[in-house]
C-alpha cells in the first residue's frame, strides 16, 4: 500500500496527459475545419453576389462586382470564368489563371455550388475551387485557401502535431503535415488522434501527436506528483507500521519474536523399546515469551507457515540445535536429530544450503539429521520437492514422513520420494487399547513400512500397553509422554546423561556435573 501511490503516478498522469492533449489537439483541429467552413461560405457568398448583381459576365459591371468582393474578402484570391472544357474566358485582374486539377468536383450539401482541389501554378501548395454555373456551359470559380494559418505554418496551430491531414471527405488531400501514414490509430497508445468535419462542407481533418513528446512536456509536474506520492507513502507506511504494531498482529509478533530469540527449540527423546536407550530427539518449538510465557506451537505455527515466517524461523531452530547439541553428538556418533520441515522449505529451496552452513564443518555430522516432512499444506510442486530431497539425500541425511495417513500426506510419497523413516501418528497409536488386541490399521501401516525397507517410529506413545503392542510387532523406536514430554534443553541434558550408553559416558557425565 506504501507504494502504491508512487506506481500510481505514471499511470495518473499517463490519463491526465493523455485526456488535456486529446482536447488541446482536438479543439486545433476543430478549429481547422471551422475556419475552413467560414472560408468556403465566404467564397460561395461572394460568387452568389457577383452573379446576382451581374446580368452578364465578363463585362465591367461583372469586373467592378468581383472588385469589390476581391476587397471585401481575406481568403478569396482569384475569381475566373471558363467553360465545361476549361477554356477561360476571363479572370479577376486582367489575368489567365493557370491551375492543375487535383480532384474532382464534390456536391456542397444544400448549395448549388461544388468544391474541387487543384494545384495553382507558382503555389507550393493546395487550394479549394469552388464552382457555380451561370447560363448554359458556362462557370464561375472563385479559389481560396482552405487552411491559410496551417499552410504558412503557424506554430500556434501546428504545435507538436506529428502528422496532419486536411482533405475532402473523398480522401483528396488539401493539406499535408508530416507522415501521412502515421495517421491510422497506434494499437500501443503511442499517438494521440483527433478528427472533425467541416459542418456542411465536404472537407475533413485527421490530427496526430506523438504521447512520448507531449508527455516529456509534463517532466515538471511529474517531478512534483512523484515527490508528493513519495511523502504520501511514507506517511502510509508509517501509519500502517503503527496500526500493526497496536494491532498486536500475528505476523509481526512472530516476526520479532523469531528476531528477539523467542523462539526456542524444545526436545522430545526418541526411545529404543527394546533397549531402553536414548537414541536420539525430535526438536519442537515453543515460544517463549520474556515474561517467561510459553505459547505452544498450535498457537502460532500455522500462521507461521502461511506467512512464510516458518522458514526463517526453522533456521534460527538449527542454528540453536547446532549449539545445544553439538557436543551430545560428538560423543554419541549414533545420536539422531530431527527436525520439521513445512511447504515453503521445498518451494524456497535453500533450505539444503542452510543445512551446509550451520551443520558443515560442527559436531554434528550430516548423518546424525533427520528432517521430517510436515505436510500441513500439500506439496503441489513435486519436481521441487524432489530436487531438495535428492540434494539431501547427498549430504547424507535422512527423510522421514510425519504424520503419516493423516491430512494431506500422502502415502504414495514413501516411495517416490524416497523416504527413510514413517512416523505413525498419535491417533493411529492412540487405536491400541489392549497389548494383545490387534488393530489392523497400525499393523497395515507397519506392514507396508517393513515391505520398503522403511524404519518405524511411533508417536505420542503414552501407555505401557501401547508399548507392548509396538514392541510385538518389531516397531522398537518411540516417542510419546510416556516417556517424556518435550523439554526445554537443560531437562534434556539430564534425561540424556541418564539413558545414554555408559561406555560412553564419561566425559559427558564430568561435564554435565561441572
Amino acid at each position: 500500500m506504501a507504494f502504491l501511490p508512487v506506481l500510481a503516478v505514471d499511470y495518473v498522469l499517463d490519463g491526465y496527459v493523455k485526456s488535456r492533449e486529446t482536447q488541446k489537439l482536438q479543439a486545433a483541429v476543430d478549429a481547422i475545419t471551422h475556419d475552413s467552413q467560414i472560408i468556403v461560405q465566404d467564397a460561395v457568398q461572394a460568387l452568389r453576389v457577383i452573379l446576382h448583381h451581374s446580368p452578364s459576365l465578363c463585362t465591367p459591371t461583372f469586373f467592378s462586382n468581383v472588385n469589390a468582393q476581391l476587397q471585401r474578402s481575406r481568403f478569396v484570391r482569384q475569381i475566373a470564368v471558363e467553360n465545361a472544357e476549361g477554356i477561360q474566358y476571363c479572370a479577376a485582374y486582367d489575368g489567365v489563371v493557370n491551375y492543375r486539377a487535383l480532384s474532382e468536383s464534390l456536391a456542397i450539401p444544400g448549395h448549388t455550388e461544388v468544391l474541387s482541389v487543384v494545384e495553382l501554378e507558382g503555389e507550393d501548395h493546395s487550394i479549394l475551387k469552388i464552382s457555380q454555373r451561370f447560363g448554359g456551359n458556362r462557370t464561375v470559380s472563385a479559389f481560396v485557401e482552405a487552411v491559410p494559418l496551417v499552410t504558412r505554418d503557424v506554430p500556434l496551430v501546428v504545435g507538436n502535431m506529428r502528422h496532419l491531414v486536411v482533405s475532402l471527405t473523398n480522401g483528396a488531400p488539401v493539406v499535408l503535415r508530416g507522415d501521412a501514414v502515421d495517421a491510422a490509430p497506434s494499437s500501443n497508445g503511442d499517438y494521440i488522434l483527433a478528427r472533425s468535419f467541416a459542418g456542411d462542407i465536404p472537407l475533413k481533418a485527421e490530427a496526430g501527436v506523438s504521447f512520448e513528446t507531449v508527455r516529456a512536456g509534463y517532466a515538471e509536474l511529474d517531478i512534483g506528483l512523484t515527490l508528493v506520492a513519495c511523502l504520501l507513502g511514507v506517511t502510509l507506511l508509517l501509519l500502517a507500521l503503527q496500526f500493526a504494531r497496536r494491532s498486536n498482529l500475528p505476523s509481526f509478533e512472530i516476526e520479532r519474536a523469531i528476531v528477539a530469540g523467542e523462539m526456542k527449540p524444545y526436545y522430545q527423546p526418541v526411545i529404543n523399546l527394546k533397549t531402553g536407550k536414548l537414541i536420539g530427539c525430535e526438536v519442537l518449538v515453543r515460544w517463549v515469551k520474556r515474561n517467561g510465557e510459553v505459547v505452544p506451537p498450535g498457537a502460532f505455527i500455522d500462521y507461521a507457515e502461511i506467512s512464510g515466517l516458518a522458514v526463517p524461523m526453522t533456521l534460527s531452530l538449527m542454528e540453536q540445535v547446532r549449539f545445544d547439541l553439538e557436543e551430545l553428538c560428538a560423543e554419541v556418533p549414533d545420536f539422531k536429530v530431527s527436525i520439521n520441515l513445512f511447504e515453503g522449505h521445498f518451494r524456497d529451496g535453500s533450505i539444503v544450503e542452510d543445512i551446509q552452513s550451520i551443520f558443515g564443518g560442527s559436531g554434528i555430522n550430516y548423518r546424525q539429521l533427520v528432517f521430517e516432512i510436515t505436510e500441513r499444506r500439500p506439496l503441489d510442486d513435486k519436481d521441487a520437492v524432489n530436487t531438495v530431497v535428492s540434494a539431501m539425500h547427498k549430504l547424507g541425511v535422512r527423510i522421514a514422513m510425519d504424520d503419516a495417513g493423516t491430512g494431506h500426506s500422502n502415502l504414495a510419497y514413501l516411495q517416490t520420494l524416497g523416504i527413510d523413516i514413517v512416523k505413525i501418528d498419535k491417533i493411529f497409536v492412540d487405536m491400541i487399547r489392549d497389548a494383545n488386541v490387534p488393530v489392523p490399521v497400525i499393523d497395515g501401516l507397519i506392514a507396508m513400512a517393513k515391505d520398503m525397507d522403511i524404519e518405524i517410529i511411533a508417536e505420542g506413545v503414552e501407555t505401557q500397553e501401547q508399548a507392548l503392542y509396538l514392541r510385538s510387532k518389531n516397531v522398537f523406536l518411540a516417542q510419546g509422554y510416556l516417556f517424556s514430554p518435550p523439554v526445554k534443553l537443560s531437562s534434556f541434558l539430564t534425561l540424556a546423561n541418564a539413558l545414554k550408553p555408559q561406555a560412553r559416558r564419561s566425559n559427558f557425565g564430568d561435564d554435565l556435573a561441572a
